[in-house]
């Protein structure tokens, strides 16, 4: 079972190795507020950790160095080789597979805790996101990967189990609680943050008021969503 705790505060502040090259995530204050998140789950060597759409690998790393047994799932080939270097870089073993989300998980394995900092940047136009844009656009309303995980969530948890997602408020935390919510899973903000607009959402500010998405245009509200079965 993975309940919350009141995990020691130095787990947080204790640094870790990254590297992370060009065309994978660069850990930034998503992962840290969800890295906090993950902090605070009582996490013990019979703990299964699924990290989905795991980037550089820094939160999976993470849940390894709390005693964690975690499988590290992404699309990318590139990510997956830097998070075996990030994994060898702090002394931490993973499991890391490349696939799609769930489906890289062989069929019926279920976990304790399934962690997830999926791209979430809402995005002009229709097209899939191609190159380094892959790590953050997801879609006109920015859930491409968001309602994919709500919908296979329940079905990687164990009865007991907990799923911890980050994203920003532009791509609707309520449209997020009602889905899990749908799916089974009782749901709630834990973490918020807000923070000042990064390159990418200066870049399409126009576009974000056209949509109605932003009414200031200079700031973002992150928020960190806990889970569980009902």
């Amino acid at each position: 079972m993975v309940a919350g705790s009141l995990t020691d505060a130095r787990a947080v502040t204790r640094p870790l190795r990254c590297w992370a090259p060009r065309g994978v995530y660069t850990p930034q204050t998503d992962t840290g507020l969800l890295r906090r998140a993950l902090c605070r789950e009582r996490i013990t060597r019979d703990t299964d950790v699924l990290d989905l759409g795991t980037g550089s690998g820094m939160l999976a790393v993470e849940a390894a160095r709390l005693g964690g047994r975690v499988t590290a799932v992404d699309i990318s080939w590139w990510a997956v080789a830097v998070t075996w270097i990030n994994a060898l870089l702090n002394g931490q073993r993973l499991r890391v597979r490349h696939g799609d989300l769930t489906t890289a998980v062989p069929g019926g394995r279920r976990f304790d805790l399934v962690i997830a900092n999926p791209p979430y940047v809402p995005a002009p136009g229709g097209a899939a996101p191609r190159g380094a844009a892959r790590a953050w656009d997801a879609g006109t309303d920015g859930r491409l990967l968001l309602d994919r995980i709500c919908d296979a969530a329940p079905r990687v948890l164990r009865p007991t189990g907990t799923l911890l997602i980050v994203h920003s408020h532009l791509c609707g935390t309520g449209a997020t609680l009602t889905r899990l919510t749908a799916a089974g899973l009782r749901a709630r903000v834990v973490d918020r943050t807000w923070l000042p607009f990064g390159q990418v959402l200066r870049s399409r500010l126009d576009w974000l008021r056209e949509r109605g998405l932003t009414a200031d245009g200079t700031t973002e509200e992150l928020v960190v969503i806990r889970a569980e079965p009902i």
